[in-house]
């Protein structure tokens, strides 16, 4: 493990193919376990994989349902979308459910990428260059907004002018963002700039240690000391093996990631956060 660095352990239900009544469970029995520190849902509108037909919950309203039911665990998505809501509108709402839960709100954001889900709503997706610089201008509106009276911006995509958010959040000076991405020349760039947490998309424990020392570097380049953004992962949870989902996450863990969110799919067998802090949390968290 990390020397001397507390791991960090949450859950994430990943909202499609199931109900509101089903993750909610979920989420109260996390809310009920004092190791479970964070919990998470993901920002699309259509479900991943080969079946995109079915059920799949918006995750800013979702959110805001599990902000006002929840106590305790801080929470966020993994990661939203920039390019599916103006970072002005994006900066209200999120703002909204940091005073919703009462200061809890980790606020996830990316680049964006799924083309099915562009394609299908008429958003545009521009090429992967202009969706990276566009999360960084949509960082620096959103940052202005939470911190400032009437901020203004004038980006090369983005304009906003007396732009207020009020109330603003309660988390103070803001709450951390969350970036997730791994591109080494503009994402992790961003990350170096704007985030407390850092989320690794996956790849593989070597590749998350390569990718972890770039971010490194971009941190010194800007004169930010690396150990204040956290390194974050998922690794999806396999219930009828949980062995090999403990080997994945301690083989990320030895690595240097301490933000660890292990990732549910529907369905939900009946009790299965306890199984994770048993079978999972705690064994790690000794060692």
């Amino acid at each position: 493990m990390t020397a001397g660095k507390k791991l960090s352990f949450g859950i994430k239900t990943v909202p499609q193919h199931t109900t509101y009544e089903d993750m909610l469970r979920v989420w109260q029995e996390a809310d009920s376990i004092p190791s479970i520190e964070h919990a998470w849902l993901f920002d699309h509108f259509m479900p991943l994989g080969k079946d995109f037909t079915g059920p799949c919950l918006e995750g800013w309203t979702l959110l805001a349902a599990y902000a006002a039911v929840t106590k305790r665990v801080r929470l966020g998505l993994m990661v939203t979308g920039n390019t599916y809501r103006h970072p002005a509108v994006l900066a209200n709402m999120a703002a909204t459910v940091d005073i919703i839960s009462g200061g809890r709100l980790d606020f996830g954001i990316g680049a964006g990428w799924n083309e099915r889900e562009h394609s299908s709503y008429g958003i545009p997706l521009y090429s992967t260059g202009e969706r990276i610089r566009r999360l960084g201008e949509a960082c620096e509106i959103i940052k202005r907004m939470w911190t400032e009276t009437a901020p203004g911006y004038e980006g090369k995509y983005y304009q906003i002018k007396d732009a207020y958010c009020e109330p603003k959040p309660i988390q103070k000076p803001h709450p951390p963002f969350v970036i997730g991405g791994a591109g080494e020349k503009l994402t992790l760039r961003i990350v170096a700039q704007y985030a407390s947490i850092w989320n690794f998309v996956g790849g593989g424990a070597e590749i998350f240690q390569q990718k972890s020392a770039v971010l490194d570097s971009h941190c010194a380049a800007i004169g930010r000391d690396p150990q204040t953004i956290q390194r974050s992962i998922q690794v999806l949870v396999y219930p009828e093996d949980l062995e090999e989902t403990r080997n994945q996450v301690r083989s990320y863990a030895q690595a240097g990631a301490t933000h660890l969110i292990l990732s549910l799919r529907a369905p939900y067998p009946e009790g299965i956060v306890h199984r994770l802090d048993e079978e999972i949390i705690k064994p790690l968290s000794r060692t």
